[in-house]
């Protein structure tokens, strides 16, 4: 007899190891979408039991209450409620607790018992507690909360087997047990107060801590946090993480762009002149390959991100950042959402619901997009290495390197000076909430999270570049390549093209800025997707300038620009808003079209402001 299948739902503070045990449950058997009618991420595995019984788990986000005083607090509220649109009752809530800090944990479980759903406390990090001389006396915790509760080292091989053996062993009683009563309501302040004072009376019965605390978490802190050493820490985290991007990313770039050239030169010796060979080798192989050499680059960005997260470092960035983002007029609850904007503005924007007040949330949202996306580095690398001497500058640092750094610094400082003219113009009689923030203990990485995140995000680059960038390169190509020139013509025969005619026809509007009709060409399907502008030029060229512009086009430009014009296209690109799923998000999140055009507005103008001012002093200056 098949036995019918589990819903678990996994619920637990912000840092509790709650997405590692949720990666050593499901491993790559995972699915990443939406909330139905939200743009949550929601993320859901699957995985059996040692006695065969098929377990759904959904991740969900990380909440200290179900109060639902931000929208990820209402997402995870809701499915433990029953009340989630389109989602199935959890028949068992994992509540998942760090070891070595059960405070904020036992008040969540204490609410979580009030919705009436049966629930395991998971104590994971238990080996982390252990170390540091914290005992846990399992049983007796067990009957003081009046719930089972298990071990589990999420990051060890085999570290879960206890939890999966009482995952069987529930869930063979549940069919037998009536559901019970679900009288849930939010409790008040007061309340709230009382199971606190509960959750500690508990913790003082069950929890021993050691007689000499660990103190590498204070030792380490002491610098990372020093008002003044802290910042200068970070820069130089975030100043190594770009210098990476150019330096260690280069030999498998140059692994992939030899491949796609070589794709290309098979193809152009396989298949007779015509335009089947012209869409494979110029609008499929130099258009989607263009983008795709930059994966290496993405990855590490995104690899950096993830192993300051999993160490523990991110918290404290944001209680570092939080007084100089004050000034600006952000909560520094902001600080993690626009980190998160550098990978894509999208989840960084989705981030903004652990944020409380709306006016904040706001706020974070419309800068959102000003923060450097991953989508910005195949245009900045191909612009930077055609224009930018790949030379050291004062013995050890790469000038590219460099100058991808002060792209990245102008976002920042962009961001900063928008939200501070919000709070100036908008917003004066505002005041971002004291910033209050539980900083985690230090740990050592966990490969395989790493891994899976890595995979994920670089699964969707990849599938990002198979759809949009496709589809954009199939619409480029066919604009570029028809109508035919006539018979006789000596131009080369794009000039004849639907491309040249709509790129002739806006470049009056781009030419204070430097730009020419490609790169008018450029700009249009790349509001679709900001990379899908370097495969538009890509293709564009390569019709223009046949086999060696395919193969070269970084070569092509330096030929075919000036530097003024070089130094107006990345101006432009700090700013633009180049992104068509970034603004259906800002729509989305803010509930309306006025904001997102809006923001469309700001970015547009900021954007032709700054190139318009960068290519005139540019081009004063002798680079035109």
């Amino acid at each position: 007899m098949e036995l019918p299948l589990l819903h678990l739902a996994l619920v637990g503070t912000p840092n509790s190891g709650k997405t590692s045990l949720f990666n050593a449950l499901t491993g790559s058997r995972q699915k990443v979408a939406n909330y139905p009618g939200v743009t949550v991420e929601r993320k859901e595995g699957f995985f059996v039991t040692p006695q065969g019984r098929q377990v759904s788990v959904v991740d969900l986000p990380g909440t200290y209450s179900l109060r639902g005083r931000s929208p990820d607090e209402e997402i995870t509220r809701d499915f433990v409620l029953g009340k989630a649109s389109g989602e199935t009752v959890p028949d068992l809530v994992l509540c998942v607790a760090d070891s070595t800090n059960l405070r904020l944990t036992i008040r969540l479980l204490l609410e979580l018992k009030r919705t009436g759903r049966p629930m395991i406390l998971v104590l994971n990090m238990f080996d982390i507690a252990s170390r540091r001389g914290i005992t846990v006396d399992v049983e007796r915790l067990a009957k003081e909360l009046g719930v089972p509760v298990v071990t589990s080292i999420a990051v060890r091989k085999g570290g879960t087997a206890d939890l999966l053996a009482l995952t069987d062993e529930i869930s063979a009683k549940l069919a037998a047990e009536p559901p019970q009563d679900n009288s849930w309501r939010a409790l008040s302040v007061s309340e709230l107060r009382a199971t606190q004072r509960e959750a500690d009376r508990i913790i003082a019965d069950c929890v021993s801590l050691p007689a000499r605390p660990d103190t590498w978490t204070a030792r380490i802190d002491a610098v990372v946090l020093h008002p003044v050493g802290g910042l200068i820490v970070l820069a130089l985290i975030l100043f190594v993480m770009f210098q990476a991007v150019f330096a260690w990313a280069q030999p498998a770039m140059d692994l992939l762009k030899s491949g796609f050239d070589t794709l290309g030169e098979f193809v152009q010796a396989t298949l007779p002149d015509g335009l089947l060979q012209s869409f494979l080798q110029n609008g499929v192989i130099a258009g989607v390959g263009s983008v795709i050499v930059f994966l290496p680059q993405i990855i590490l960005i995104f690899l950096f991100i993830l192993l300051l997260e999993d160490f523990g470092y991110m918290a404290r960035a944001a209680f570092l950042m939080d007084r100089i983002m004050g000034g600006a007029g952000l909560h520094g609850r902001a600080f993690i959402p626009l980190l998160s904007s550098f990978a894509c503005a999208i989840p960084g924007i989705m981030a903004t619901r652990v944020i409380d007040n709306k006016r904040d949330r706001l706020t974070t949202i419309l800068i959102a997009p000003l923060m450097t996306c991953s989508a910005r580095i195949p245009v900045y690398t191909l612009i930077i290495s055609a224009f930018i001497p790949a030379k050291d500058v004062w013995g050890f640092i790469n000038l590219q390197g460099l100058v991808m750094f002060g792209l990245y610094a102008t976002g920042i400082v962009s961001a900063l000076a928008v939200s501070f003219l919000l709070k100036f113009f908008m917003l004066r009689d505002y005041a971002p909430a004291p910033f209050m923030l539980e900083l985690p203990d230090y740990k050592m990485p966990r490969l395989k999270s790493i891994a899976i995140g890595i995979f994920t995000r670089a699964k969707m680059f990849l599938y990002r570049a198979g759809t949009t960038i496709f589809s954009m390169m199939v619409l480029i190509w066919f604009l570029a390549s028809f109508p035919q020139p006539p018979a006789g013509a000596t131009e080369p025969a794009i000039d004849f093209s639907l491309a040249a005619i709509i790129g002739k026809a806006l470049e009056p509007l781009l030419a204070p800025v430097g730009f020419n009709w490609q790169i008018a060409v450029a700009l249009i399907p790349g509001m679709a997707a900001r990379e899908v502008a370097v495969a538009a030029l890509g293709t564009v060229y390569a019709i223009e300038g046949g086999k060696e512009a395919a193969e070269q086009i970084g070569q092509v430009l330096a030929t075919k620009w000036s530097l003024a014009t070089a130094l107006s296209m990345l101006a432009w690109y700090i700013f633009a808003p180049q992104c068509a799923s970034t603004l259906a998000v800002i729509r989305r999140e803010t509930g309306s079209w006025g904001w997102m055009a809006a923001t469309f507005a700001y970015m547009l103008v900021l954007a032709y402001a700054a190139s318009l001012v960068t290519y005139n002093i540019a081009v004063a200056l002798g680079a035109g």
